[in-house]
């Protein structure tokens, strides 16, 4: 039986490649993060260590003690909790130290560098679940109208300036203002925050960064995303079409058609409609 590690962080994709992987009859031994990663999980694998963010040196030990050869890293892990509570040991001190940027990419790129390095190859989750990809089109709701597609356009943009930068995936736009841009708080606070300037109606556009390794931190969405949309009164969700992952489809569709939200898929580039 072949074993694969699962590198969990928080949220509902470590559970979703667990049950992707065990349903091929793979082994799944999974590293779970202190404070992110949900204690269910246990029940889903084969094993289950605990480690504190930034032990990379043990994760390397536990995923080569357990046979696991190849390995996904699933689940983010908090921005904020990664700065207050990283407790580095000599892998993490290693992979700092070779690191010219702490952008997000360039920091999981050298963390999968060193797991590599220590004989556990990286691979994406969505290799296992490419069904949790967005389609193209209309997922929830009404056909965004001609205003909603210059909003979307806008977002797209202004989104991919924001991940050539390396600094977050999310802008929240209204009437073609850009009320907020997602930074170390998150998609749900950036959401929050473009509430605060008038989100009534606002679009939340959400999109992979330009080069964006498959292998980790696609951007993702679920029923909390709309949830918290709902709370501030946002109207509609475009997300990248095949690069972005849906968390519970069945319950994010279900939350839209309730919220009063619509969701679509998007291409990368969108034509702007002519006209105002």
């Amino acid at each position: 039986m072949q074993t694969i590690g699962l590198i969990a962080g928080n949220g509902l994709l470590p559970h979703l490649f667990a049950d992707a992987a065990k349903s091929r009859g793979m082994r799944v031994v999974a590293v779970a993060h202190r404070g992110e990663t949900d204690a269910r999980l246990a029940g889903k694998v084969d094993a289950l260590e605990w480690v504190r963010v930034g032990q990379l040196g043990r994760i390397a030990r536990i995923l080569r003690g357990f046979g696991a050869r190849q390995a996904v890293l699933a689940g983010g892990i908090g921005r904020v909790r990664a700065f207050t509570e990283f407790r580095p040991d000599l892998g993490a001190v290693k992979v700092v130290a070779r690191l010219r940027s702490f952008g997000d990419d360039a920091l999981l790129r050298a963390i999968a560098g060193y797991l590599e390095d220590e004989g556990v190859r990286i691979v994406a989750p969505t290799d296992f679940l490419p069904e949790v990809l967005a389609p193209e089109g209309l997922i929830a709701g009404s056909p965004p109208d001609a205003a909603q597609r210059r909003d979307i356009a806008l977002g797209l943009r202004t989104a991919a300036l924001l991940g050539r930068a390396d600094v977050g995936q999310t802008v929240v736009v209204k009437n073609g203002h850009v009320l907020a841009l997602e930074a170390v708080e998150g998609t749900d606070e950036a959401i929050r925050r473009g509430g605060r300037y008038g989100g009534a109606g606002a679009c939340i556009v959400k999109l992979s960064k330009p080069g964006q390794d498959a292998r980790f931190d696609l951007p993702a969405v679920g029923p909390g995303t709309i949830h918290v949309m709902s709370e501030v009164g946002a109207t509609l969700l475009a997300v990248e079409a095949g690069r972005t992952v849906l968390l519970d489809a069945a319950g994010l569709v279900a939350a839209a058609q309730e919220g009063g939200v619509t969701v679509v898929g998007v291409d990368r580039v969108v034509d702007e409609p002519s006209g105002r």
